[in-house]
């Protein structure tokens, strides 16, 4: 795992956030996501450098395509965004997994709203 995705994992692992279990290094098809909420169908990559080349980003597509075919909502984020400002991407991710949990029709815990 990149520093951004050990950062990240810290604040993910364990059900930290809002009480979901999340995965790390999670295997679907042929492709790894860095972080994959099976309850909420929601996949998180964190996209360093290398993910500018060519040959990734038709990885990334396919992965992409896979995902969305699979009812999974993939959110992506930036190795600069994170170091730029973590907590706020923190706060964003608490918002998504919300929003998701909300679209599919299941409850938050209490203490967590």
């Amino acid at each position: 795992m990149t520093k951004w995705e050990v950062i990240l994992w810290n604040d993910l692992k364990g059900k930290n956030m809002l009480g979901f279990k999340v995965r790390r290094q999670y295997g679907i098809d042929n492709f790894v996501i860095d972080f994959y909420c099976p309850e909420l169908k929601l996949a998180i990559e964190v996209d360093g450098d290398v993910h500018e080349f060519t040959s990734k980003k038709l990885s990334d597509s396919r992965k992409n395509d896979l995902l969305k075919d699979e009812g999974i909502k993939l959110i992506r984020l930036n190795n600069y965004d994170l170091e730029d400002d973590y907590e706020s991407i923190v706060l964003y991710l608490e918002d998504i997994f919300k929003e998701r949990a909300r679209n599919i029709g299941i409850p938050l815990i209490t203490k967590y709203e």
